[in-house]
């Protein structure tokens, strides 16, 4: 739910984005790779809305044999630990802020809401911590990952995101699919959720104050098709439920949905150095 973008340099915070995927994703880079892409995406307005805009994300990926990397989903991060299937380090993102007026994300073509309005605009966040990965399996083919943020700017609260994955191989065709949840402070949630007294008189919603807990849980999926040794299309969805205080903030409940969809198709193409 994302709805979880610094071109060149950090991730995008919106809940079950993913964009043009790297062609050779198990390979170990020698040296620099650059992967610049683009990708068409149909998502929720606002995290929590039920309406859909659709928007035209540039994908820049930069990467350091297998220590340094950023780009538009993964953020800025180091793989301080990289051994034994086991992967930690540091990592940045940006969450963009919410504009009352249209949502706010920067790259929309079509689709706004007009569900915030008497709500203020939420500044854009960065949002600084830590991740753990391993992978396991024959082929290291399932992935388990943990990242814990903190955020600076828009919000102040922390964020914990959890997820698993299967990778299975149909010939040069992968399919990444598996479960997913999103654990929030109650500074995110007020930030996002909640409803002061202002606010309630501007928009007309009932006052409402969101505790920490879970945000939201659900499944994400990607089939990336290689093109060649440099170039891929990558077609992904993503379901996202929200939870507990989010679910029950009268924003979602009276103009939004507690069911989030994410659909879109990208394609990337990569350069070595």
């Amino acid at each position: 739910m994302r709805t979880a973008l610094l071109a060149a340099a950090l991730a995008v915070a919106v809940p079950g984005l993913a964009l043009a995927a790297d062609p050779q994703p198990q390979e170990q880079p020698e040296g620099w790779t650059v992967t610049v892409g683009a990708a068409a995406v149909a998502s929720p307005v606002w995290q929590g809305s039920d309406d859909t805009a659709v928007s035209l994300f540039p994908d820049l990926r930069v990467g350091y044999k297998d220590v340094f990397f950023a780009s538009l989903p993964d953020g800025v991060g180091w793989n301080a630990i990289n051994s034994d299937g086991w992967k930690a380090g540091p990592v940045a993102k940006i969450r963009f802020g919410r504009d009352e007026k249209d949502g706010g994300s920067p790259f929309r073509i079509s689709g706004d809401s007009d569900a915030l309005i008497g709500l203020g605009d939420v500044d854009a966040a960065v949002e600084v911590g830590g991740f753990v990965e391993k992978r396991f399996g024959d082929r290291e083919q399932w992935r388990l990952k943990a990242e814990a943020r903190r955020g600076f700017g828009g919000h102040e609260g922390l964020l914990l995101d959890a997820s698993a994955t299967y990778q299975a191989r149909f010939g040069y065709t992968m399919l990444n699919v598996g479960p997913k949840l999103t654990v929030a402070s109650e500074d995110y949630m007020q930030t996002y959720f909640g409803i002061d007294p202002l606010q309630s008189v501007r928009s007309g919603l009932p006052t409402y104050q969101a505790d920490g807990g879970l945000l939201s849980y659900g499944v994400s999926a990607q089939l990336i098709q290689p093109l060649n040794r440099r170039s891929a299309i990558l077609a992904f969805a993503s379901y996202d439920r929200l939870a507990e205080d989010a679910a029950d903030s009268p924003l979602v409940r009276l103009r939004g949905d507690e069911n989030q969809f994410t659909v879109g198709i990208g394609y990337g193409l990569r350069f070595g150095f």
